[in-house]
C-alpha cells in the first residue's frame, strides 16, 4: 500500500527474450527499442538505481519480478500478462512461465492473462488449456506478429478468427480481455495499433470487459471517445503511466481526456513492470495532481484521494472480482531497488 490505498498492478511482464529466443531480425529491434527507447527513456533521469543493464533487462524472472513487485514496491497485488508474440520469439515476450512461477511463490498476489493468439492450430483448445492448466482470469490479445518472415495483424471485429475465441472464453467463465493498442513495434506497421477495431467487439460482447491496454500513448482522443460511448471498455494506463517522472504534462493530458469522457471507474493503473521499476512511478502518481488551467480550463474537479484510490486498486480489483480482504499487506520497509539483482554489465 501507498499510505492507506491498495495498489494492483494491471500489467506486469517478465521479459524473458535474450538474442537465443529470437526468431526473426524485427525481434531483435523491438528487443533493442524496448530497452533503449522505452527503459532507458523513462526512467527517472540521473538515477541509476531505477535503470536495468541490458543482459539483465532481457532475462527477466521470478525472483527478479517477485523481488521488484513486493519488496521494492508498493505494490500489493500484480496482474501477470503474457505477450503472445510467438512468432518473433519462442514462448513470446514475456513467457506465461515467468508468471505462473511468480503466482507459486505468491499465491494471494498475483493473477495471470493468457496470451492468446487466433493464428494457433487449436485456438479454443488453447482457451481450454490457460482455464483449466494455468487458470488465467483473463486473455491477452496482440494486434500484430511475424510468422515465418510474413507480417500478420488480428483485427478484434474478425467474426471469423477472434469472435470464435472470445464466445467460447465466454463460455469457459473468462470475463476479462486485453488488448494491446497505441505502442507499436518497431519496423512494423503502425495501423494494427489504432483501437478502431475494438467497437463492433464491444458491441458483439457486451458481457465481457474488454481493456485497452497502452491506452492514450497514441490515439488519445479517439480512445477518449471509445470510453465514454462504451461501458464496457476500460484503459489501462501502462504506458501513460511512464510519463509521470520525466514528462508529468503528458501524463496530465492523458488523464484529464479520460476523466473529461467520465470514464472514471474504469481508468486502471499499471506499470509494466519491468518495462520500468514500478516504485517511482507510484510514488509520483500518489503526490500527483492536474495542473490548475486543465482544472479550470476544462472543467475538472481536483485528483482527489478517493479517486487515485480506485485508479491504483479499486476499478481492476471490481472488474476481476478480487477480494480485497484476502489480499496480504505489502511490504512495510522497502528493499533497495533492483541491488543485488542486476548482473554485471
Amino acid at each position: 500500500m501507498i499510505d492507506d490505498a491498495l495498489v494492483i498492478d494491471a500489467v506486469v511482464h517478465g521479459y524473458n527474450s535474450p538474442p537465443e529466443t529470437w526468431k526473426h531480425p524485427i525481434a531483435g529491434l523491438v528487443a533493442d527499442s524496448l530497452y533503449d527507447g522505452y527503459h532507458r527513456v523513462f526512467s527517472p533521469r540521473k538515477d541509476p538505481r531505477w535503470t536495468l543493464d541490458r543482459h539483465r533487462f532481457e532475462r527477466v524472472d521470478a525472483d527478479l519480478l517477485g523481488h521488484t513487485l513486493f519488496e521494492e514496491s508498493r505494490t500489493d497485488f500484480a496482474v501477470y500478462h503474457d505477450i503472445p508474440l510467438y512468432g518473433l520469439y519462442e514462448n513470446g515476450a514475456s513467457p506465461l512461465w515467468v508468471g505462473s512461477e511468480l503466482r507459486k511463490r505468491y499465491p494471494d498476489r498475483v493473477a495471470l492473462f493468457g496470451g492468446i493468439w487466433p493464428g494457433h492450430p487449436d485456438p479454443l483448445g488453447e482457451v481450454d488449456r490457460l482455464v483449466e492448466q494455468e487458470q488465467v482470469v483473463g486473455l491477452k490479445f496482440y494486434p500484430y506478429d511475424i510468422y515465418d518472415g510474413r507480417g500478420a495483424a488480428v483485427r478484434m471485429d474478425d467474426p471469423e478468427t477472434v469472435y470464435p475465441i472470445l464466445e467460447h472464453a465466454q463460455r469457459r467463465g473468462i470475463r476479462n480481455i486485453a488488448v494491446h493498442k497505441a505502442i507499436a513495434m518497431v519496423g512494423c506497421p503502425v495501423q494494427p495499433f489504432h483501437p478502431r477495431d475494438l467497437e463492433n467487439t464491444f458491441l458483439a460482447f457486451p458481457e465481457l470487459n474488454f481493456q485497452i491496454i497502452h491506452g492514450g500513448f497514441a490515439f488519445l482522443e479517439d480512445t477518449a471517445m471509445q470510453l465514454s460511448y462504451y461501458r464496457n471498455c476500460s484503459v489501462v494506463l501502462e504506458g501513460a503511466s511512464a510519463y509521470l517522472v520525466n514528462s508529468p504534462l503528458r501524463f496530465a493530458e492523458i488523464l484529464s481526456a479520460f476523466l473529461r469522457a467520465g470514464a472514471a471507474d474504469r481508468i486502471i493503473w499499471g506499470t509494466g513492470c519491468t518495462g520500468v521499476h514500478p516504485q517511482p512511478f507510484l510514488e509520483a502518481f500518489w503526490d500527483f495532481q492536474l495542473p490548475q488551467s486543465m482544472i479550470d480550463g476544462y472543467g475538472l474537479p481536483p485528483l482527489t484521494t478517493s479517486l487515485k484510490k480506485k485508479i491504483l486498486g479499486g476499478n481492476i480489483a471490481r472488474l476481476l472480482g478480487l477480494d480485497t480482504a484476502k489480499i496480504p499487506a505489502g511490504a512495510t520497509q522497502l528493499s533497495q531497488p533492483w541491488t543485488g539483482t542486476v548482473a554485471p554489465a
